[in-house]
């Protein structure tokens, strides 16, 4: 029987090889002050709707999909290095488990990180709860879903953005006051 909450130490192999395109993707992310988004990339539908809202957001200014894979396992890697220098990374796991978003918890920090269950997003009343294979529900659907957990990931962001503002407001004239 396993151990509930038990921490586990994942060891990958490290590598001399980089990426290439993520080389000059993550340079230019850094340079243009871009927000890396990644997501679940898991086998079964709620991965694949994670997947599919991650690639929305990352096309709406500031957001730009980033490669979980380098950002995992090439510590030294530009796509690693603009997760940690990024102001947040955007995290839509696909479900409750948050496995990406507990991963990079351990990479840049709880803090500097948003983390998203995209099933708590869509599953309101259940319907999704036992699906496995993400073509067990059309493409339209999925779509549609997507759109949704993207559409929601969008309006909380913009809420927080806007509640940050605030906050330097607020701090800028109590400073100016004293």
């Amino acid at each position: 029987m396993s151990k509930l909450g038990q921490d586990i130490n994942l060891k990958v192999k490290g590598t001399k090889a980089v990426c290439p395109l993520g080389e000059v993707i993550g340079a230019k992310m850094i340079a243009d002050n871009r927000i890396p988004v990644i997501s679940c990339e898991g086998g079964c539908f709620r991965g694949e709707i994670a997947r599919m809202a991650a690639h929305l957001v990352g096309k709406q200014e500031p957001f730009m999909r980033g490669c979980h894979g380098e950002m995992f396992t090439a510590p030294t890697s530009a796509m690693a290095d603009w997760a940690k220098k990024a102001k947040k990374v955007i995290v839509i796991d696909g479900c409750f488990m948050r496995c990406h978003g507990r991963m990079l918890e351990n990479i840049i920090g709880k803090e500097n990180m948003i983390n998203y269950d995209a099933l708590k997003i869509y599953n309101k009343f259940n319907k999704y709860l036992n699906v496995m294979e993400y073509d067990a529900v059309s493409e339209e659907e999925r779509k549609q879903l997507a759109q949704q957990v993207a559409d929601k990931v969008l309006s909380d962001l913009v809420i927080r953005a806007k509640r940050n503002q605030n906050r330097g407001k607020t701090k800028e004239a109590k400073t100016k006051s004293r």
